[in-house]
């Protein structure tokens, strides 16, 4: 806990250009325990460079296999691109202490601060980067949300790349203008899934009047990009890589922190498919892995997509049209389709294998919340703080309060961080439903579990 005494903390610690991290820290170098290998489905044999060099690009491969380098240099023309809305704010949410009264400091990092409003453009750039570097054309792409999608097309269009982006038919309906954003930076947006792939007209057939999901944006994303010369695919989540690249996030979080002799006792993060949570913890686990330093880890999801604490830990596709790798992960079986819910970046079935293999090990909790109290936590939040939350990050805002009030009950003077990924402004739609009472809680079954579980691959040492 903290040695300082409140008055000595500014209500916003930035950094100085200088300050900003040098380097990606990868968490894989100190995990005892790796996260098991993505598995080519036709081989069940780990997939090598060159097969995954037919799909994604060949830097981000290369990241994407290496388990034991603890730092990638950052390349000069990704840190130019950074200054321009890095070093994000590390902020002591005095307002939120005092309307709660509790003895709790509570700091959230604010990743909403540049036009794509999330922390997304961390590794939109940083992938865009190495396919222009590979001198490809452009890049595909699925996005829930649209922050993503939004993210990548500004990359994109800073360095002349095309970008093809497969949208979730329910995000592209709810989000007309983030739909926009994306078309004003250049980007081809369609709904997913869509009658323009193989893979999407196999989906609709199998599934009618779908209003989709990440697992089906994915499948059509990486066919169009196989099935075009000069293309490859990008995701903004789940690999590896994609957490390497956000653990910005977490050392200027750090950096801050260290300055002012801030240490938290808990850290909390929304998660989807990992990559704002991993990008979050990643130097902080990094000293918990080694002994250096302990810390509590709290994994916030929605109840009606509940991977870590309902699914199985198992290799699954990482897709609904089962043409990507399997990997290790924290599932709910890719043929399972979530409500539609008003945190399209969270609506995925598996979780990151680098969060899975932690949560598996004991190093991280899982709580999975309904949307109707995620938007209360998120207008309260609103109304003290003045930042209009995404639904995302709400539901990291919603158990920052709940262990907030607990401290309040107990006296003691935790302090809590929380990653606010973005903003709210193109999720009006979600907001009007919850302010008319129009929203519901969905909470899917044990027998709609079990049809997602069904289509996990079966074969020697991956039985549920």
């Amino acid at each position: 806990m903290s040695k300082t005494t409140s008055k000595e903390i500014p209500y916003k610690i930035y950094l100085e250009e200088h300050e900003m991290p040098d380097s990606w820290y990868n968490v894989r170098a100190d995990m005892k325990n790796k996260p098991a290998p993505l598995l080519n489905p036709g081989t069940l044999k780990p997939l090598t460079l060159e097969e995954m060099s037919g799909i994604f690009c060949e830097e981000l491969c290369r990241q994407e296999l290496d388990d034991a380098t603890p730092y990638f240099k950052i390349p000069e023309e990704i840190k130019n691109f950074y200054k321009m809305y890095r070093p994000s704010p590390l902020v002591r949410a005095y307002c939120l202490e005092q309307k709660l009264q509790t003895p709790a400091k509570i700091y959230y990092k604010f990743e909403g601060n540049n036009t794509s409003g999330s922390h997304k453009l961390n590794s939109a750039i940083a992938q865009a980067y190495y396919a222009k570097n590979q001198g490809l054309k452009g890049v595909t792409t699925e996005t829930g949300a649209g922050q993503w999608g939004t993210a990548l097309s500004m990359a994109c269009a800073y360095l002349g790349l095309d970008c093809q982006v497969y949208m979730v038919k329910c995000s592209y309906e709810q989000k007309p203008f983030r739909r926009e954003v994306m078309r004003t930076y250049g980007a081809n947006v369609t709904p997913s899934p869509s009658g323009t792939t193989k893979v999407g007209r196999k989906i609709l057939e199998e599934f009618p009047g779908t209003t989709g999901s990440l697992g089906c944006a994915i499948s059509e994303a990486v066919e169009a990009a196989t099935s075009q010369e000069g293309y490859r695919y990008v995701l903004g989540s789940v690999l590896t890589q994609v957490l390497l690249h956000q653990s910005v996030i977490g050392l200027e979080s750090k950096i801050a922190m260290d300055k002012y002799g801030i240490k938290p006792d808990l850290i909390i993060g929304c998660a989807g498919g990992g990559s704002n949570l991993g990008g979050l913890i990643s130097p902080f686990m990094g000293e918990k892995l080694r002994g250096e330093a302990d810390y509590r880890f709290i994994a916030v999801e929605p109840a009606s997509c509940p991977s870590l604490t309902r699914g199985k830990y198992v290799y699954d596709f990482c897709d609904t049209g089962k043409v990507c790798p399997l990997a290790k992960m924290y599932t709910l079986g890719s043929s399972f389709i979530p409500a539609p819910n008003h945190a399209g970046g969270l609506r995925y079935h598996g979780m990151s294998s680098v969060l899975s293999q932690l949560y598996a090990d004991g190093y991280m909790e899982a709580v999975s919340v309904e949307q109707t109290a995620v938007f209360k936590a998120a207008e309260e939040f609103a109304r003290v703080e003045g930042i209009l939350p995404a639904p995302e990050s709400s539901h990291a805002i919603k158990v920052a309060i709940d262990e907030a009030l607990k401290c309040k009950e107990t006296g003691e003077e935790k302090t809590i961080l929380f990653g606010l990924t973005g903003t709210g402004y193109f999720d009006m739609m979600a907001y009007e439903r919850f302010h008319n009472g129009e929203m519901t809680d969905y909470i899917p079954s044990e027998e709609d579990l079990a049809k997602g579980f069904a289509g996990i691959p079966r074969f020697p040492g991956n039985e549920i």
